[in-house]
This record gives C-alpha cells, structure tokens and sequence, in this order.
C-alpha cells in the first residue's frame, strides 16, 4: 500500500508540484518555496518538489531501519519531512534501540 501511496504523490508532482509538497511537507515554508518556484518557472518548481520528495522517503526508510541521520537536510525546513513523517518519540526510540544493539562478531 505504500509504493501505491509514493506513485500517486509522484504523479501528482508530476503535474503539479506544489500539491505533492504540501501531500508530503504540510503548509509551511517548504509549500511557500515551491509555489514561489513554480511562478518563476516550472522547471525550479519540479526539481525543488522532488528534492523534498526524496528526503521525506529517504528518512522515513531510515527511521524504519532503525538508523537515524541527525544532520538535517539542507534546504528543508519542515519538521515532518527531516524525521521522515515520524514523531519525533518514533525517531528517539529507534536511536535508542540501535545504541543498545549488539554488534554482530566478524570473522
């Protein structure tokens, strides 16, 4: 179901960015960027789309896998986008469990 819910957010970037920021990022700064980009050019406005796109699946991946990358994006400024569309409770405790995690012996 999720591949599902990434190909239409794609789709609908595809056609108009805008809306598959504010699917992905909310209404904040992010949304405002976009719009501002997509006026000046449709082109900008696409790229900065995927940009926030590929952050929000890249992290929300990591936050499942349990690692956890505590340098924020550059050029982000959603919350919900740099954790990946977790709470930030959901992100500290995958922390905590990959601290706790025993190293698997190499030989």
């Amino acid at each position: 179901m999720g591949g599902f819910k990434t190909l239409m957010v794609i789709l609908v970037t595809l056609f108009i960015p805008p809306l598959g920021v504010f699917f992905v990022a909310g209404c904040g700064m992010d949304l405002l960027i976009n719009i501002l980009l997509t006026i000046l050019g449709y082109l900008p406005g696409h790229v900065h789309a995927f940009y926030v796109e590929y952050v929000y699946y890249k992290r929300k991946g990591e936050v499942r896998a349990g690692v956890v990358d505590a340098k924020p994006a550059p050029g982000i400024y959603s919350d919900k986008v740099q954790r990946g569309g977790h709470s930030s409770r959901a992100v500290a405790r995958n922390a905590d469990a990959n601290e706790n995690a025993v190293a698997p012996a190499t030989v």
